[in-house]
């Protein structure tokens, strides 16, 4: 190999949001992460629904705003169609 041209190899001390640390290999001496093998839900087997609700109420009311649009449409669409076949 080379010699320098390769970084430096640390073991790092990975710091997990939930307090949970442990080393791995790194170019880095200190890692921090918001979820880790400890926390994560799949590693876990508990779920946490993290506003999950919040973001399909959003959906639901720009989706809700789509829909009065289009039935606004359709009702000036038959009245002008009523009126249309008022006149012949």
């Amino acid at each position: 190999m080379k010699k320098g041209i390769h970084p430096t190899y640390y073991q790092a001390k990975v710091t997990c949001v939930c307090g949970n640390t442990f080393t791995v290999g790194s170019t880095k001496k200190e890692i921090k992460v918001d979820v880790c093998s400890a926390c994560h839900p799949v590693f876990t087997g508990k779920q946490k629904i993290v506003d999950s609700a919040g973001r399909v109420e959003k959906f639901l009311r720009k989706y809700a705003k789509f829909e009065q649009k289009k039935a606004e449409a359709q009702k000036a669409e038959k009245a002008a169609n009523s009126e249309e076949s008022q006149k012949n």
